[in-house]
């Protein structure tokens, strides 16, 4: 059997909703699966593309151990496969890139063992393994995702994001653990910069559904995890300020971050993603855009 996944990548908080948004980009990772029955023949992996030269390529894959985890939870052999990755979302940039892997791997591994688990299973496994939920959900469905997990089971409300919005998403040339981005924030904060907060994200959503642009830049705002995790992102200040001054809509930290997402609705996405650029090289940072339409549909798999 030979199965052929296209798992997107996905941008989360969009500022305000911290681990509550998250949204499907197009631009992707694909996992092909070639299953055998040959008890003999050992799996293999080919690894193209991002990570090409640093992901293992042994069983300690996050890919080939999610898979793993489906074949235990099924009462299921291990299934040996053929395993070629191609790697198109960046690492460690808060592009989603380990939330699609895991994600790649478990539906690949339910489809092996004829779909024995909902996608509600797959995406509960796949937040527990990745600790929330606003990369998993938007990856598996598409669209903009509010998301609830509470350490047990996942609940979330899909949108469709609107087709004149494009995100433009510069990537510094650096990594960015989430776990130490995490590490970065405080444990508690101010009633005043919850409210502050809880005030962007209804305007966030109003914005999306209705349309009305003029609120993203609003709206992206954030008190609860931007103005830490700036000490860990040069420049973070003047890439802001070069996207807005080149006329984006709205920008904030992508994800736990570095990569900086500004959403434009206007064919200004090249002059936002240079000024972008140039505001990391003020800090001798190197970076590079890229312009993404938003994918509705969320994980492909063809079989």
């Amino acid at each position: 059997m030979k199965i052929k996944l296209k798992i997107p990548a996905t941008t989360a908080n969009f500022g305000s909703g911290f681990d509550v948004f998250g949204a499907a980009l197009k631009l992707y990772n694909e996992i092909e699966i070639t299953a055998t029955s040959d008890k003999r023949q050992a799996s293999s992996f080919e690894i193209i593309g991002e990570g090409s030269d640093s992901l293992p390529k042994n069983e300690k894959n996050i890919i080939w151990q999610a898979m793993k985890l489906v074949f235990k939870k099924c009462q299921l052999p291990t299934i040996n496969c053929q395993q070629k990755f191609t790697n198109n979302i960046p690492l460690a940039r808060g592009l989603g890139s380990s939330a699609a892997a895991r994600l790649g791997g478990l539906m690949a591994a339910n489809i092996l063992c004829d779909g024995k688990l909902s996608n509600d299973e797959i995406i509960c496994m796949a937040t527990q393994l990745e600790g929330h939920p606003d990369n998993v959900v938007p990856a598996l469905s598409g669209g903009l995702c509010v998301c609830n997990y509470d350490g047990k089971n996942v609940k979330y409300a899909k949108f469709k994001m609107p087709d004149d919005l494009k995100a433009v998403l510069c990537i510094p040339d650096f990594e960015l653990s989430t776990d130490r981005a995490r590490k970065i924030l405080p444990k508690k904060v101010s009633h005043k910069d919850a409210v502050f907060n809880l005030s962007r994200v209804a305007m966030f959503i109003s914005a999306i559904v209705q349309k009305k642009y003029e609120f993203l830049s609003l709206a992206m705002e954030d008190k609860l995890h931007q103005p830490y995790r700036k000490k860990l992102i040069p420049g973070l200040d003047d890439v802001f300020k070069g996207a807005k001054n080149a006329g984006a809509l709205g920008v904030c930290i992508s994800g736990s971050g570095p990569t900086i997402i500004a959403l434009v609705s206007e064919e200004k996405s090249g002059y936002i993603g240079r000024a972008m650029v140039t505001g990391f090289s003020k800090h001798k940072i190197e970076s590079r855009y890229i312009v993404c339409d938003f994918d509705n549909g969320g994980i492909i798999v063809r079989r």
